[in-house]
């Protein structure tokens, strides 16, 4: 089975590049962009994908706003968050806001590979620099923001 994915990051060159390393797998398939928030709730609910890998900080409606509209339009719906932001506030209000899952850009990319399969499965995901254990609570660097 193909997992469907919504990849919305306000970085072209980025979201380029992420889709390029997913679509070489051959159980993921990117059947939708989005640049922003809005963009990313859009394409959530024509597409309806299995998952929506989303960046926490973008223009116009960020990831985390975004999440609940996308959870409030599609309650089944399965969020990924992959950002920069390493803070326990950004991991926490993303969580928080329904998302199943949190990956660092600065990850080596297997782990956003397994946080997608993770998600998609039903299991919330969290990045293991981030120090998860498991049960869904992230003990995140907790410098505050």
């Amino acid at each position: 089975m193909t997992i469907r994915i919504v990849l919305a990051d306000d970085h072209a060159s980025y979201r380029a590049t992420v889709r390029e390393m997913i679509e070489h797998e051959p159980d993921l398939e990117v059947v939708a962009e989005a640049s922003d928030g809005a963009g990313a709730v859009a394409a959530e609910r024509d597409q309806t994908p299995d998952i929506v890998v989303i960046d926490v900080e973008m223009p116009r409606m960020d990831g985390i706003e975004a999440t609940r509209r996308i959870l409030a339009q599609h309650p089944a719906a399965r969020v990924l968050a992959l950002t920069l932001h390493t803070e326990a506030c950004y991991v926490d209000s993303m969580l928080a806001a329904g998302a199943n899952g949190y990956v660092l850009k600065q990850d080596a990319f297997t782990a956003l590979l397994q946080g997608i399969r993770e998600v998609a499965a039903g299991r919330r995901y969290v990045s293991p620099t981030l120090g998860d254990d498991r049960d869904g609570s992230p003990t995140p660097d907790r410098s505050s923001h």
